[in-house]
């Protein structure tokens, strides 16, 4: 039987070597649930054993029921009928399985029915799932509302919705876009107004329209909506003062307008959804809605799309590099001709250069929540607890929006690759290869585009949290490759030479922004040779990737710092005049 984590040698390898014994330990408080819940762990070992069991039983229903029916729910697709979604059957039965087998919950505390997986093991979830459809992880594990509602809910709130989520009875949505916000959303307008009836006082009623809703059919939805008026206590409450945030369980005050015809994830509904006083509740409290829950809420989901986007270019390498085996030209496999092998050697660097940069802010966003969690339950609890919070809420606040923009864009590059690898075969709707290429292309867009990643990751980098992680990285042991460190401390040098000169340039105001991306990517790159680097002290195979990928890498930040200190502002200068203004 087809099994997508057991044929996946880079994953099995992550999860044998991830320092994940302390976010077990702070995971499982103690393992105490072990006397009352049958499935809980005992010890860390028992923990990994069952972490890697289920991503099994994922990998099993992924490769022998997901990725075969792909094709077809690709093709297909959902339909809307009357204003109610029809999910595709090969969709709904792949749903089925995966709430018979109890996965539906799958970072969710057990009191609710939830599995109580870390983050981490989320990503590796994710990443299989993607593989096999891509359109089926927007909705197959729901985890990121869910989790929102298990962080921020109320108790009641808690109770009503998660154990429903986690059964697998219903769905869930992020309803956020409008036509006039998509990446600007403090410029939501769905009008939320609260109940006036005595004893009524926790009901709003929203009205508007929300557009690009993924699984916009879920039964519950949070919906980010404006409950403010132009002024509250003297304050002008424009953009993200006055919105909140709130639970929104499906009826008939909410249609379904129409179903959006995409480029690619075919087999996902993204819907337009029309409010009309449909009843709702506050989640937390009034004018946090997108400063604290939202945020919260899509940082999460950005992990999970760079999650998707490493298991979209996994299927599509292993699609071209199985067609270049078997394709022969000029009497020899073209797998054998250089211009092909170094691409496809390149695209499994680049895919395992991804995945252990997802996992590494996996990790740093487990290691944050767990140690807000802790700090909450013991208050009493200051000092070294404190600072290890704060520094991993930097650097997950950093590392997130880094892997949302590396590994979306070179799955893109990926996907790209692969079909050229196919030549014309590739072009064809007959093969995956055109598929995978379609569903890449919206991860670098939806939750935040890579623009938007780069105004995220820009701070953290001249603030100096990067220098600080690579200093870091730098003082473990690389015993195993003195040369490849070298090679990372000469390239770190020129990193650290053009942020000052970039921080200290007092020219055009927009320099800084301007040169966003490049200061990012060098950063990016820097971090990825560390951690392939770390990776190699396991594993032969690995010093040769790290090897691979470290020689591109210096001529990349050789190639960005002399552009940026050669830079005289030509095109700050000239943009108006050439594009118009």
């Amino acid at each position: 039987m087809e099994n997508f984590l057991k044929d996946n040698e880079d994953i099995l390898f992550h999860l044998e070597h991830l320092d994940l014994d302390r976010i077990i330990r702070l995971k499982e408080e103690g393992f105490r649930e072990a006397e009352n819940y049958p499935h809980a762990p005992k010890d860390e070992k028992d923990a990994r054993e069952s972490y890697e069991l289920v991503l099994s039983i994922i990998g099993e229903i992924c490769g022998e029921f997901i990725a075969p029916a792909a094709p077809q729910v690709d093709e297909e697709g959902p339909t809307l009928e009357n204003n109610q979604v029809r999910l595709n059957p090969a969709t709904q039965k792949a749903l089925d399985k995966f709430a018979q087998a109890d996965l539906m919950g799958f970072c969710i505390p057990r009191q609710y029915g939830g599995l109580n997986m870390p983050t981490t093991i989320l990503s590796m979830a994710a990443e299989i799932i993607a593989r096999a459809d891509a359109s089926f992880l927007n909705f197959g594990l729901q985890q990121d509302i869910a989790e929102t509602i298990n962080k921020f809910a109320s108790p009641e709130q808690k109770q009503a919705v998660l154990p429903r989520l986690c059964s697998g009875e219903w769905g869930s949505s992020m309803i956020l876009t409008e036509p006039d916000a998509g990446s600007d959303l403090q410029a939501v307008n769905l009008k939320a107004v609260q109940s006036t009836v005595p004893g009524e006082e926790g009901t709003w009623y929203l009205t508007g329209v929300k557009r690009f809703i993924t699984n916009g059919c879920g039964t519950v939805g949070l919906v980010l909506a404006r409950s403010e008026g132009q002024e509250r206590e003297g304050r002008s409450l424009r953009g993200a003062r006055g919105l909140s945030f709130f639970l929104y369980e499906r009826d008939d005050k909410m249609i379904i307008r129409r179903l959006e015809h995409k480029l690619g994830i075919h087999g996902s509904p993204t819907c337009e959804l029309q409010f009309k006083d449909a009843p709702a509740q506050l989640v937390g409290e009034r004018q946090r809605g997108l400063t604290k829950y939202t945020m919260w809420l899509m940082n999460n989901a950005r992990l999970g799309i760079a999650a998707q986007a490493v298991g979209i270019a996994e299927a599509a390498y292993r699609e071209a590099d199985l067609y270049a085996a078997k394709r022969v030209q000029f009497g020899v496999p073209v797998r054998t001709l250089p211009p092909v092998f170094e691409m496809l050697t390149e695209m499994k660097v680049a895919i395992e250069a991804g995945r252990t940069l997802l996992y590494e802010t996996s990790r740093f966003v487990d290691l944050k929540e767990v140690l807000e969690d802790y700090s909450e339950r013991y208050p009493e609890e200051k000092g070294e607890i404190i600072e290890e919070k704060k520094k991993y809420a930097k650097l997950a606040g950093f590392f997130t929006p880094m892997v949302k923009a590396y590994a979306t864009e070179m799955a893109n590059k990926v996907t790209y690759d692969a079909i050229q690898i196919h030549g014309g075969t590739g072009y064809m709707q007959e093969f995956n290869a055109e598929r995978h290429y379609r569903d890449a292309r919206i991860t670098n867009i939806y939750e935040g585009t890579t623009q938007l990643q780069i105004v995220a990751a820009i701070g953290p980098v001249t603030s100096g949290i990067a220098q600080m992680i690579l200093d870091e990285y730098d003082r473990a042991d690389h015993s195993h490759g003195p040369e490849l460190r070298e090679k990372i401390r000469a390239a770190r040098k020129l990193f650290d030479e053009t942020l000052d000169f970039v921080k200290a340039y007092k020219g055009h105001d927009q320099f800084l922004t301007y040169h966003s991306r490049r200061l990012v990517e060098m950063a990016t790159d820097l971090i990825i040779s560390y951690l392939l680097l770390r990776d190699a002290a396991h594993s032969g195979r690995k010093l040769k990737a790290a090897s691979i990928f470290i020689a591109k890498m210096p001529s990349r930040i050789e190639a960005n710092r002399n552009f940026i200190l050669s830079e005289d502002g030509t095109l700050l200068k000239n943009y108006v005049e050439v594009i118009g203004g």
